[in-house]
């Protein structure tokens, strides 16, 4: 459980209210949350995408951008620009709120606090822009560097020109050992903020540049930044003999998250809803020179559940949109085995997942290099889907001529069909298979139902969902809490209607504990005609607990069941059926109570109680009226 969020706390002081709710309005929620997930128009001015805190097929991820909140109606997961920072980045409140202060141009002030080392709040961009100067840095040498000369042919040697290393920003790191070191402290960059940049690296003599050498492209995140570089060795006397040498991990740079060339292909790859895996920084660019601009790779590691999240988020992947991931592979064992991990990682796409290997085990950027433009895209367009390829490679395997061969390779085919995603294909990949193998459709079926069966006898683990209803309480979505809910709704989304209009509510109207909650937070921060998106997030910020805060998040998002603006008249109307149900239900208690008394035994409690129904009937009918306008 998260505590409450009210100021930035740091060891050194904590930032000043009226800073967080400056950045809070400059800072678009909708901008923000569109680094990490694709996000397509809702209406009523809302979006929707796929969570990227659950794994979900549809997406229920809800984003209201003119009142700053989030909320995911599959997890529970909600709140404003700073929780979606917090949790989808693994940083502190503050942390989030400085990354978003030097974005939006807020300086940050702090209140004083306890004596003690301060960190820097802007480390994060402080780390940024050393990695920017550095990638220009980079750029230059391999312009003007007479040692770049190594890098500049390299470059020209597999098709690229000025302008494509231009456009990629490749660069040429200098052999000397510190001179990058030089060129970054004349900048006034200290030698710790270098070090954890991943640019320098120490020894017991001191700092020196990381690369050195060697021909370097700068990997940048979704938004642009430079968090990262690969490197390629070009020279036989460097004393690294690894090809390529990558960042090391680092506050803003995260191999298993990182997809290089992710900047120039997500908007392609959203629009197109496809995206190209290939294996390196050069294929990446052919493709993209080739025109196949939704390419990405990996940074010096294997395609992993983490980089399927990222293309999931941003090719908005769900059942009712069916896109597309294309791995390219090497023809050789190697890439027959990366085809294989990729496989087996299949389920976490409702995407089709293809593979393009090219027939003589020409990479993209010897593809081009070979046989031009047309190539590579002819490359991508002849995909074949994984699973063929999978089933191509299994018959390798084995001696089809013999029974016993034949037999076996029914199983492992089985096994894979097993594992297909889409279980309406797979008779008709069992009737492939029975095909290719040349064996009676029935084996093939008979090994696929004993599969089918092992796996309900033994299912995974469920997935833990973070939900909002607490098992001893009812949910608040129910049908009973439908008013309480909408007015709530009504409240929280327009505020400035709200205003004035909400005499005469108190808590007892409101019969679930979490509405209740909401409505005390409101009699606390009276909504005003001038209320704006800072009066949701104070809400939230004075919630006691996580199951508060989510459903102030979801009031926020959800859309009301009356269609349109909510008006003066309609927000009197939502009070009044609130008010009328409580007075349904203290005309119930009082008609229970007058049965229990005796009128003759009592007749003065018995005819205050009378006076007391009559009054509230006629309150309930005039209520009545105002409910229905």
């Amino acid at each position: 459980m998260s505590r409450p969020r009210t100021l930035g706390c740091t060891v050194a002081g904590r930032i000043r209210e009226e800073d967080i709710t400056l950045v809070r309005e400059r800072a678009r929620i909708d901008e923000v949350i569109e680094q990490h997930v694709t996000l397509r128009n809702a209406g009523g001015g809302s979006r929707k995408g796929l969570c990227p805190f659950h794994d979900e097929k549809s997406p229920s991820f809800n984003v209201t951008p003119s009142r700053g909140m989030y909320y995911c109606f599959g997890c529970g997961a909600g709140g404003d620009v700073f929780t979606f920072l917090k949790e989808v980045e693994g940083i502190t409140f503050t942390e989030a709120v400085e990354r978003l202060a030097v974005k939006v141009g807020v300086e940050l002030r702090y209140v004083d606090g306890p004596s003690g080392p301060r960190r820097d709040p802007n480390q994060r961009a402080r780390l940024v822009e050393a990695n920017r100067r550095a990638a220009a840095y980079f750029v230059e040498q391999l312009t003007a560097a007479n040692e770049a000369r190594a890098g500049r042919q390299f470059l020209t040697d597999r098709g690229f020109g000025r302008e494509a290393a231009e456009r990629f920003g490749v660069g040429f790191a200098p052999r000397g050992g510190e001179s990058l070191l030089a060129h970054l402290r004349a900048a006034g960059f200290s030698d710790d903020e270098l070090v954890k940049a991943g640019l320098v690296a120490q020894n017991a003599r001191g700092a020196y540049d990381r690369f050195r050498g060697r021909l370097i492209w700068p990997i940048r995140d979704a938004a642009g930044d430079v968090v990262g570089f690969g490197a390629r060795r070009l020279f036989d006397d460097d004393r690294i003999e690894a090809k390529y040498l990558n960042t090391p991990e680092t506050q803003i740079y995260k191999k298993s998250q990182v997809l290089y060339g992710v900047d120039l292909a997500r908007r392609p790859i959203s629009r197109a809803s496809q995206a190209v895996v290939v294996e390196g920084y050069t294929d990446v660019m052919a493709c993209h020179e080739a025109g196949v601009t939704t390419a990405i790779a990996t940074c010096g590691t294997a395609f992993g559940p983490e980089h399927a999240r990222v293309l999931r988020r941003l090719m908005l992947d769900h059942d009712e949109f069916r896109g597309e991931v294309i791995f390219t592979f090497d023809g050789d064992e190697a890439g027959q085995k990366a085809a294989m991990r990729a496989f087996e990682g299949d389920q976490q796409f409702v995407a089709q997942t293809y593979v393009a290997v090219e027939r003589d085990g020409l990479d993209p950027c010897d593809l081009r290099l070979q046989h031009g433009d047309a190539a590579v895209r002819e490359l991508i367009a002849k995909r074949l889907p994984l699973y063929r390829f999978v089933l191509g490679n299994v018959a390798r395997k084995y001696d089809l001529d013999r029974a016993d061969q034949r037999v076996d390779a029914t199983a492992e085919a089985a096994r894979l069909v097993s594992a297909i995603r889409d279980k309406s294909k797979v008779e008709s990949f069992a009737r492939e298979i029975a095909s290719t193998l040349g064996v009676d459709v029935e084996d093939v079926r008979s090994h696929v139902r004993r599969n089918g069966h092992s796996a309900a006898q033994h299912p995974p683990p469920a997935r833990t969902r973070a939900r909002t209803d607490d098992s001893a309480a009812p949910s608040l979505g129910e049908e009973r809490f439908s008013d309480e809910r909408e007015l709530l709704q009504a409240i929280v989304q327009y505020p400035q209607v709200a205003a004035e209009r909400l005499d005469g509510l108190d808590g007892d109207d409101f019969t679930h504990p979490i509405a209740r909650s909401v409505w005390e937070l409101i009699e606390k921060d009276q909504p005003t005609a001038d209320a704006d998106s800072g009066w949701i997030a104070r809400l939230r910020d004075a919630a006691s607990d996580d199951a508060t805060r989510q459903v102030i998040a979801a009031l926020a998002t959800q859309p009301l069941r009356t269609q349109g603006e909510v008006t003066e008249p309609l927000m009197t109307a939502l009070v009044a059926r609130v008010q009328e149900l409580t007075t349904r239900r203290r005309i119930h208690e009082l008609k229970s109570r007058l049965q229990r008394t005796n009128p003759v035994d009592d007749a003065s409690e018995y005819n205050r109680m009378f006076g007391d129904l009559v009054a509230l009937e006629q309150q309930r009918r005039t209520l009545r009226e105002r409910a229905v306008g």
